[in-house]
């Protein structure tokens, strides 16, 4: 007798005692993501700058974050809202991040996806999302979710200034 194990998928709103599990994601994730672009020290302080503290508060002062749990576990999370680019994309996807044993399992679709119900809920019409042009796996998620890239900027981390491309969709 073979048993089956159900793997369960739910998006929902964060919790207070999300904190310390959203720290563990971010401290994860963002190594892997800008490891050799972002450098180094850089990316230290962005990283260490986000604990447990910082957590709790993001979760007290907003209603724009949705989080990620598989199985139980917080497995990922995104920050949206109102762009913060004026024209016709008024949705924006700030963030989105999952743990390393979580990507490339279609996790972040469903996430991604949620963000956008929700802004369309709120009446927002056109998304953009920022994504270093460096880091080659969000631009490529980016794309394959029929997002193409309109326009590109400079973003500085210290004294290196990366590109970042701004993915759009009607």
């Amino acid at each position: 007798m073979m048993l089956r194990s159900h793997t369960t998928v739910r998006i929902r709103s964060p919790r207070p005692e999300d904190a310390d599990a959203l720290t563990g994601v971010f401290r994860s994730s963002w190594p892997l993501a800008y490891a050799g672009i972002i450098p180094g020290d850089q990316l230290d302080r962005i990283v260490l700058r986000r604990d447990e503290a910082w957590w709790r508060n993001a979760i007290s002062a907003s209603d724009q974050m949705l989080v990620l749990e598989v199985s139980g576990i917080v497995a990922g999370y995104a920050t949206f809202g109102a762009s913060r680019t004026r024209g016709r994309y008024q949705g924006e996807i700030y963030e989105l991040y999952l743990s390393p044993t979580h990507q490339g399992l279609g996790f972040g679709e469903h996430l991604f996806e949620a963000c956008r119900n929700r802004l369309d809920e709120r009446g927002l019409r056109g998304l953009v999302v920022w994504a270093l042009i460096e880091n080659a796996a969000a631009c490529a998620f980016y794309w394959r979710r029929g997002g193409r890239p309109l326009a590109s900027t400079m973003e500085s981390f210290g004294k290196t200034k990366l590109e970042k491309a701004a993915f759009t969709w009607a």
